[in-house]
C-alpha cells in the first residue's frame, strides 16, 4: 500500500486538516457504481488540485497525465479548506471546454481501498467542498501506454452554492493572497499546483494557472511594502505627521 510519502518529499509538508465532521452524505451514481468494483477490478481517481501533492487515503500506484474536453479554473469558493465564511479561498474546478486538456494525478485503488478512498473523497470534496463526481477517461503520460483508462473525477458545477464564477487573474491572485483555510494558506495551494505543473508536466501549458501565479508574485512586494509602512507609522506617529 502507498500513501502520499513521494508527493510529499518532493514538495514541504504541512498540516493534516482537523477531523470531517460526521456527516454520512448521499453517494453520486457514479461514486455508487465505482464502490460496486470493490474486490474485483481497480478503480481509479482522477486529481487536478490539492489531490496531485496530497491525496489523503491508501491507493495501489499512481499515474500523471491528463483528461481531454476540459480546462481547469479557479472559479470554485472555498469556505473551509483554505478559505473561511467571511473570506473565501479560490480552488480549482474544470469547465468543459473542447480542445483542452487538464494534467493532473490518477490514483488506482483496489479492494478495501475503494470503499474508504471513495467515503473519504466524498466527506472531502462533495461535501466540504460542493464538489459532484463524473466518469472521464484518463491518458497516462507514459510513452509505452495503451488505452485510457477511465477514472472518477471531482467536478464543481455553478449550481453548488460555493461556485465563484470567472474573475480577472490580478483579482483571483488578490483574493488568494488574503485567504486560509483548516488545510492552509490558499497561497500554498496556488504555488503548489503550479510546481506540480512546472515539474512533472513540463510540456503543458495552463496559462490561467500560471498567470495567477505572476500576478500574485507581482502583488506580493507592494503587499510587504505597504504593511512595512503601516508598521512604521504606527511606531513612529510623530514622523507620520510629518
Amino acid at each position: 500500500m502507498k500513501r502520499d510519502l513521494q508527493f510529499a518529499e518532493e514538495c514541504p509538508s504541512r498540516a493534516e486538516p482537523p477531523p470531517a465532521p460526521r456527516i454520512t452524505p448521499e453517494p453520486t451514481a457514479e461514486a455508487e457504481d465505482a464502490e460496486l468494483k470493490c474486490g474485483s477490478a481497480p478503480v481509479w481517481i482522477f486529481g487536478y488540485g490539492s489531490l496531485v501533492w496530497r491525496p489523503g487515503f491508501e491507493f495501489t500506484s499512481r499515474k500523471v497525465g491528463f483528461i481531454r474536453g476540459y480546462s481547469r479554473r479557479f472559479w470554485q469558493g472555498d469556505t473551509f479548506h483554505r478559505g473561511s465564511e467571511k473570506m473565501p479561498g479560490r480552488v480549482v474546478t474544470l469547465l468543459e471546454d473542447c480542445g483542452a486538456c487538464t494534467w493532473g494525478v490518477a490514483y488506482e485503488v483496489r479492494g478495501e481501498q475503494i470503499p474508504a478512498s471513495l467515503q473519504y473523497l466524498n466527506m472531502r470534496e462533495a461535501v466540504l467542498g460542493g464538489y459532484d463526481t463524473k466518469l472521464v477517461k484518463f491518458h497516462p503520460q507514459e510513452k509505452d501506454a495503451e488505452e485510457p483508462i477511465q477514472a472518477l473525477v471531482y467536478i464543481a458545477t455553478p449550481q453548488n452554492p460555493s461556485y465563484l464564477g470567472p474573475a480577472s487573474e490580478e483579482d483571483i491572485a488578490a483574493q488568494i493572497i488574503v485567504s486560509s483555510g483548516c488545510a492552509g494558506h490558499n497561497i500554498e495551494y496556488l504555488l503548489r499546483l503550479a510546481d506540480f505543473m512546472r515539474y512533472f508536466c513540463p510540456q503543458a501549458e495552463d496559462k490561467h494557472l500560471f498567470s495567477i501565479e505572476e500576478a500574485l508574485i507581482s502583488i506580493l512586494p507592494c503587499l510587504c511594502c505597504t504593511e512595512e509602512s503601516l508598521e512604521e507609522a504606527a511606531s513612529n506617529p510623530q514622523k507620520s505627521k510629518g
